[in-house]
């Protein structure tokens, strides 16, 4: 009787549905980034970065589940949807190994201690890991993700200005991003736009963005999402274009051509293919939207991967 290979199929299903991916990395100064990750697909995906024990990490994910390993996989700590992680030891490296679930994205700031020290020299009193006694410690503390917070890591994360200003950009956000995680009045998270204030709405805008992700091919009508997400049409307008950076259908756009791009370089569909999963009901049509997003048609792009 022949041995059984479900165990070595299970394997096999299990590094199929794991993929390699690399952050979107920005050099904001000397000693301080801005990584951003999306994943976007159905597998879990893996990245990598070597960052050495001079650093403090910054890590927010913004949605999904990811998973870091530590000592080769010997060590796992995950971070759920909303929550925050800080790692600073300069004792030793710590190296990001980070597994991202399926529809996961995280925003993480790296910054050297010494530019940090630049940064809030007077505030190292209430910062506990700044202080004399605890510099040479290692630093671990994870926390939740404030309503104002997630507007500013949407923000990063959507970013659609010119190109020209994504630096200055990037380090204001960043710099709002710190100033509000070491904020020590936890009620002073009022948010820029006044409806904001009342988190319930936050949450239905966040809601908003689900739902015409999750329906991007035949998504509904501004009036049908502000009632299905029971805020008005002002508020929805006004609230996403303040948390994601964009009007609702401008983000809708970019996501789409963001997951054709992906699909085009998994090579699993066609042109056509990918055109009618993002929702274009003629090849015609998603040619030119993605020529109009990425300067180049899919055919050519496809092409310049190889």
């Amino acid at each position: 009787m022949g041995r059984s290979n479900t165990g070595f199929e299970d394997i096999q299903n299990e590094f199929k549905n794991i993929a390699k991916g690399s952050f979107n990395e920005t050099l904001i100064d000397n000693g301080f980034y801005i990584l951003t990750y999306q994943n976007n697909t159905n597998k879990t995906e893996i990245v990598d970065r070597e960052i050495d024990n001079s650093f403090i990490q910054f890590h927010f994910c913004i949605k999904g589940l990811c998973t870091f390993n530590f000592n080769q996989g010997r060590y796992k700590l995950d971070v759920n949807e909303e929550h925050s992680l800080l790692l600073y030891n300069p004792q030793q490296d710590l190296p990001i190994n980070l597994e991202f679930k399926p529809d996961s994205w995280i925003v993480s700031i790296l910054v050297s201690i010494k530019y940090f020290h630049g940064l809030f020299s007077r505030e190292a009193d209430y910062i506990s890991f700044l202080s004399a006694e605890n510099k040479d410690k290692k630093y671990y503390k994870d926390g939740d993700i404030s309503p104002s917070m997630a507007i500013v890591l949407n923000q990063l994360i959507n970013y659609s200005l010119n190109t020209s200003i994504k630096n200055l950009y990037f380090k204001a956000k960043a710099y709002e991003l710190l100033s509000l995680y070491f904020n020590r009045s936890e009620n002073t998270n009022i948010e820029q736009c006044p409806f904001l204030i009342d988190e319930a709405n936050v949450l239905k805008i966040r809601k908003a963005k689900d739902i015409v992700i999750s329906r991007m091919a035949e998504p509904p009508s501004l009036h049908e999402l502000s009632e299905e997400i029971g805020l008005n049409l002002k508020k929805l307008k006004v609230g996403f274009k303040q948390i994601y950076g964009d009007s609702v259908f401008s983000f809708l756009f970019d996501y789409k051509m963001e997951i054709a791009r992906k699909l085009l370089e998994s090579g699993e569909l066609n042109v056509n293919e990918v055109g009618l999963k993002v929702g274009y009901s003629t090849s015609s049509h998603f040619i030119s939207a993605f020529k109009k997003k990425y300067g180049t048609t899919p055919k050519k792009y496809i092409q310049s991967l190889n």
